[in-house]
Parts: structure tokens; C-alpha cells; sequence
């Protein structure tokens, strides 16, 4: 399949996109656009951001079509062997305008930021086919991607899962730093809508802080699942804070001074621009094995056109939020001062706001598809990413203390990497389950835990005493002020100094 971008409207936000399918045979041909994203369990219902769809023959005469879902389409052929279907996609967020690290946008004075899965229909039963993506961009412009490049305007991609899970960024003003970790070429690749490199960013302290944190990722899994990987960063005039995962990249959307609503509606505090980039980047690295590779069976492969429904999100994206800072600090980039206040926000966002909340972590996850991303009714629903965080955090400590450090939830993920991080033509050969991961904690832990997944992941009763008393072991403590707002103390004597010390080692 060949993909073809254009802006034919500047200002409108409006992309047009051909796509154009040879070798057609049968009586009809079947269109599909994407209902969803990986990365982000809800759906998004991308074609309603399309106006003027139409489909033509080699010929270039009109072909009769009718829409059968919401965004599926069905062609009469009439014997063409090629067809091209033609349409505008709306290149912003609707309603809002917002640009986040799931959507698109294009202006050719500016820049263009592109996830095909927004906007690249595909085939139905064509999904393994090579696809090229074609981008009609000024001059001189660079392209920042994950995909190769048969040339300067034109990517390639194996096939169609390979396309929609490497977004771009292409301009003229792109800046790049580039670092080399265990011949992984890595670039980090800033795209500033003044044009500039944001002054907090130094593109020295990003190679030598990048550098140190990649390398206790390699280190934690054995081996890099790509050759290469790309951090493509936007940074906005306003504040924004949020990150997607791909298959060797990660979009990064930052903007000044964070103090407001992170991406999935939840107030965070302000951090400063370059502790953000440094966080979400460590997080999403983490990604590239944990959810890009070691997949849930039920995302094993990914149905772009329904609910993908799943209960372990609390191992995709609670593990990676508690691994994402404390390689943070295992590799010195973060001080102390640094991931302990890191932790307090994660312990506040949980018990102050969902606490007591009704839902398990395995029943939040499953209703990612139905309210996860927004604060829904109170006291329902946990976020998979705190308490997800939370639980990991309890289950390494327990480890560590029955283990005197000698396992930790490092042995988990490094079996989990082992055991489902195969892949064929790019896609997870075999998906793990929930009675996987159990199975493989009790293999670590040398006993089932039932007590831990009956609290802490099944369960739903308050677990800040079971916190502490693994906190306890590292000499921290988690109390409440009397606003009623979490604090963290340090309790601890020599004996707990030294296990704090051994968890970063």
C-alpha cells in the first residue's frame, strides 16, 4: 500500500491522504481505519475527523462505495486491479485543538507531526503487506522516525503494523543529539514551536543523563529489542505533559513549568521542563520491552477495530511508571532529593484521590475502555499507573527483604523478557496472561503470593499499612499531614540507610 501526504488547505489543518492498493482482485475490497491507538486503551473513533472520501479505479474514474461501520468502507471493484481512495483528515484533537503524542498535525510553514494510525486506512486481509509513506513537505526538511527512509520525503515501513507504530515529525528546524549505547544508535530528537532548542534543554547534559539511563534499561533486560530508537519530542508554548510508546520510538509533548492536568485528566505538580523530559523518557524507554515486546495475550495482535479488552495493565504501565524512575535513580541521574519527590507524587495521586476506590487493579484495567483516562465518579476506579506503581513497588520490597536483595521484581521482568519477548516480522509471537505473570512471580518468590495478588492487584481494601511495612525496610514511612495530604519521612537508621543503598544498586 502506498500512502500519500499532502496540505493542500495551509491553516486548515486539514491532511490529505491518498492511499493507493494494487494487485486488487474480487468483487469488493474492504477499508478499515483505525477505531483506536496502542498506548492508549480507549477508543478514539479517528474517522470522524474525515471529510471528502471518495475512491477511484487505475483509471481514475469513481467507484461505487458504501460506509458498512462507523469506519469501515466497502468498495465495488468493478474488476479494477488498483484502486485509490482520496480524503481529508483533520490534523488536531476535535473540539479542543490540543495536540498530544497521539494525534496529528500539519502546516508546511511550521512543521508536521504525524501518527499514521490516525489517518492510514488499511486493507482488510492485506494488514502483512509492505506499505510506503509518501510525504509531500518542503525542501531541506528533516524526518524524524523510526521507519527507514528511501529517501528524504519517503518512509518504509515491513507492513501496515510496523506504519502506525512509528510516528514522525518532519521540519526544517528539527534539532538532534544523538548517543551510542551497546551499538544502539539513539537520537533525541527535538522539535520547539519557536523554532528554538527550549534553553532547559542542553544537549550535553541530555547525552550524558540519557545515556546513563539507557544503559540501566540494557542492563535490567540483557539486550535492546531494536538497532535503533528515537525519542521525538514536541515542546509547546503551554504547559503538557504526556508520552507514547512505540515499537523503537516514543513521542514526548512537553511544555514550560508543568503545574496542572497531566494527559490522562489527573493534577500533577510542576517538576521543571527537563525533569519532565528526563521522566517520560525514562518511562516510554521502559516501554520497548514492556508492552511494545512482552504484550497481554488479549493485545496479542492488536484489533484496531474494537475494545482490545485486558486485566494487566497494572504489569504494562504500573510496572514501567515504577521502573521508569527508580532507573532514574539506580543510574545517579536522579538523587535522592529527586525520586523521593517523584514518589510522593505517585503515593498522593493514589491515596488522596483513590484511595478507597471500589474497583480493583484488574477492574480498572478492564475499564480502561470505558472511563480510564478521565476522573470519572469518585471513589470508583484506580488508576492503573499509581496503584499499578504502588504494587510494584511492594512486591520488589518484598522480594528484596525475604531475598536480602538477591531477587527482585528485576528477576520477574527479566523472565517475562525471556519467555513472550519473541517476535516474528516485528509482532509478539506468543502474548502473556495474567496466570502467566502469577506463575512467573511465584517461580521468583519461591511460593504463589496469593496473599499480594489477592490484596493488592484482585482486591480493593486499603493497603497503606501494607505499604509502610515495606517501606519500613528501606526506612521510609507514608503519613498524612493534617490536611489530610500525604507526607513521606524518613525513619530509618543505619541498618535501613544500607537497604536503600542495595535497592538502587
Amino acid at each position: 500500500m502506498l500512502y500519500t501526504l499532502s496540505v493542500a488547505e495551509p491553516g486548515s489543518h486539514y491532511i490529505n491522504v491518498t492511499c493507493r492498493i494494487d494487485e486488487v482482485t474480487g468483487d469488493t475490497l474492504e477499508l478499515q481505519l483505525p477505531a483506536w491507538r496502542p498506548g492508549r486503551y480507549e477508543l478514539q473513533h479517528f474517522a470522524k475527523n474525515i471529510r471528502s472520501f471518495a475512491v477511484f479505479d487505475q483509471d481514475d474514474q469513481p467507484l461505487t462505495y458504501r460506509k458498512v461501520t462507523k469506519d469501515r468502507w466497502q468498495v465495488q471493484t468493478k474488476g479494477a486491479t488498483s484502486v485509490q481512495v482520496r480524503y481529508d483528515y483533520f490534523g488536531l484533537v476535535a473540539g479542543d485543538h490540543k495536540l498530544d503524542a497521539g494525534s496529528s498535525y500539519a502546516d508546511s510553514s511550521h512543521f508536521w507531526y504525524i501518527n499514521p494510525v490516525n489517518l492510514c486506512l488499511y486493507a482488510e486481509g492485506r494488514l502483512h503487506e509492505a506499505c510506503t509513506l509518501a510525504l509531500d513537505i518542503p525542501d531541506g526538511w528533516q524526518i524524524a522516525c523510526g521507519l527507514p527512509q528511501q529517501n528524504t520525503k519517503t518512509l518504509i515501513a515491513s507492513d501496515y503494523y510496523a506504519l502506525v507504530d512509528s510516528p514522525l515529525i518532519a521540519s526544517g528546524t528539527l534539532q538532534a543529539v544523538r548517543y551510542t549505547v551497546q551499538d544502539v544508535a539513539v537520537t533525541v530528537w527535538v522539535q520547539g514551536w519557536n523554532y528554538l532548542m527550549p534553553p532547559a534543554f542542553d544537549p550535553a547534559q541530555i547525552t550524558a543523563d540519557f545515556t546513563r539511563f539507557t544503559e540501566a534499561q540494557i542492563k535490567l533486560f540483557g539486550d535492546f529489542p531494536e538497532a535503533d530508537y528515537h525519542f521525538l519530542t514536541l515542546v509547546l508554548p503551554v504547559p503538557y505533559y504526556h508520552g507514547v510508546e512505540h515499537r523503537n520510538s516514543t513521542v514526548l509533548v512537553l511544555g514550560p513549568e508543568l503545574e496542572g492536568l497531566a494527559a490522562d485528566g489527573e493534577t500533577i505538580e510542576g517538576a521543571g521542563l527537563y525533569t519532565d523530559l528526563l521522566g517520560v523518557a525514562s518511562h516510554e524507554l521502559f516501554h520497548a520491552w514492556n508492552i511494545c515486546r512482552i504484550r497481554p495475550a488479549e493485545l496479542t495482535p492488536y484489533d484496531f477495530t474494537r475494545e482490545n479488552y485486558f486485566t494487566t495493565c497494572f504489569v504494562a504501565e504500573g510496572i514501567t511508571t515504577y521502573y521508569g524512575d527508580l532507573m532514574l535513580r539506580r543510574s545517579s541521574v536522579f538523587d535522592d532529593a529527586a525520586y523521593l519527590k517523584e514518589l510522593l507524587v505517585i503515593l498522593k495521586r493514589h491515596f488522596e484521590q483513590a484511595g478507597r476506590a471500589s474497583l480493583s487493579l484488574t477492574e480498572s484495567s478492564w475499564d480502561l475502555w470505558l472511563d480510564g483516562y478521565v476522573r470519572g465518579v469518585p471513589d470508583r476506579k484506580v488508576s492503573v499507573y499509581h496503584k499499578g506503581a504502588i504494587a510494584s513497588l511492594i512486591l520488589d520490597l518484598h522480594l528484596r527483604r525475604k531475598f536480602d536483595h538477591e531477587r527482585s521484581l528485576d528477576d520477574v521482568m527479566r523472565l517475562l523478557w525471556q519467555r513472550f519477548g519473541a517476535t516474528e516480522n516485528g509482532q509478539p509471537v506468543r502474548g502473556y496472561t495474567y496466570a502467566d505473570y502469577r506463575a512467573i512471580v511465584a517461580e521468583v518468590a519461591d511460593e504463589p503470593l496469593d496473599w499480594y495478588f489477592d490484596t493488592c492487584i484482585t482486591g480493593n481494601v486499603p493497603i497503606d499499612e501494607l505499604l509502610n511495612d515495606y517501606l519500613s525496610f528501606i526506612g521510609l514511612r507514608m503519613g498524612y499531614d493534617d490536611a489530610g495530604l500525604v507526607v513521606l519521612e524518613w525513619i530509618g537508621r543505619a541498618q535501613e540507610r544500607m537497604e536503600w543503598e542495595r535497592w538502587f544498586a
